[in-house]
C-alpha cells in the first residue's frame, strides 16, 4: 500500500507542476495558486511517507500487537 501511496503523492504534485504551467501560460493566478497547492500537498504527502519508511527502520516493520 505503501507504494501506492508515494506514486499518488507524485501525482499530485506533476498535477501542481501542469495546473501552475497553465496558469502561467494564460495568466490565470487561480491556477497558479491551485497548481503551488497541490504540489505542496504532494510534497508533504512524500514527507509523511519518507518519515514512515526512515520509522520503519529504526522501529522495524511491526504491526500493533507484535513483540
Amino acid at each position: 500500500m505503501a507504494g501506492d501511496d508515494k506514486v499518488q503523492n507524485k501525482a499530485d504534485e506533476l498535477k501542481g507542476k501542469a495546473k501552475e504551467a497553465v496558469g502561467n501560460a494564460t495568466g490565470n493566478e487561480q491556477w497558479q495558486a491551485e497548481g503551488k497547492a497541490d504540489q505542496a500537498k504532494g510534497n508533504i504527502k512524500q514527507a509523511g511517507e519518507k518519515i514512515k519508511d526512515a520509522a520503519k527502520g529504526v522501529f522495524g516493520d511491526k504491526k500493533d500487537g507484535d513483540a
